[in-house]
């Protein structure tokens, strides 16, 4: 197998070799496009924002995000953010903005097992297209295609215009599920529903690599 994919490499032309890398510069960049949807509403940012110095030049965050840890700190600062709403969630349990916030704090830094265990619980309560966004996101961090999208699929019945499901959805498809026609589909389905999407020009270079992604194939 390994010496027939090497032979099909070296029949590349040198063009098709340059598409594909371009291509897989592409969806890696697109990946990091990925943007925590949920914020809970009852808590400032400062409520989950672990005390520790950020990274050095971190980005501005917006109304309820977690500042995400530095690499090098380790999980017991992760734990001692997390100890005050695990506490709140022993008195109320369904509390949905708690398990929101420590969905966040652990999806903020990259422990996506327990971001989904929360978030999970969350829209059992609620179940907000956000939540159900950032929840198929996390899937997708452990591997999980398919699931990723179907939690897409059920943000996207409760709001079918949501930008971040619609982007994340396109992504799953393209580089978790290797169909680049589905995902020119959806994202030209979220430029038809938002036309000012702010993220309008990246989506169209998605779309153009997409297909020549297709063209390859």
């Amino acid at each position: 197998m390994a010496n027939s994919a090497q032979t099909q490499n070296q029949n590349w032309t040198p063009m098709q070799a340059y598409v594909l890398a371009t291509i897989c510069l592409a969806v890696g960049i697109a990946i990091g496009y990925f943007i925590r949807s949920s914020a809970s509403p009852a808590q400032p940012a400062t409520s989950t924002t672990v005390s520790e110095p950020a990274a050095p030049n971190a980005g501005a965050m917006g109304p309820g995000q977690v500042q995400a840890i530095p690499q090098q700190q380790s999980a017991q600062v992760v734990a001692a953010a997390a100890k005050p709403m695990l506490d709140a969630l022993q008195a109320n349990p369904n509390d949905f903005d708690k398990l929101v916030q420590l969905g966040n704090l652990y999806y903020d830094n990259n422990v996506y097992p327990e971001a989904i265990t929360y978030y999970t619980r969350a829209v059992k309560v609620r179940p907000d297209p956000n939540v159900l966004t950032d929840l198929g996101t996390a899937y997708f961090y452990t591997g999980d295609s398919k699931t990723a999208l179907t939690k897409f699929d059920e943000a996207l019945k409760q709001d079918p215009k949501l930008a971040n499901a619609l982007f994340n959805t396109g992504i799953v498809k393209w580089q978790g599920m290797k169909d680049p026609k589905g995902a020119i589909e959806v994202w030209e389905k979220l430029l038809r529903e938002n036309p000012n999407y702010e993220g309008k020009q990246k989506i169209q270079e998605l779309i153009e690599r997409a297909k020549a992604h297709g063209s390859m194939g």
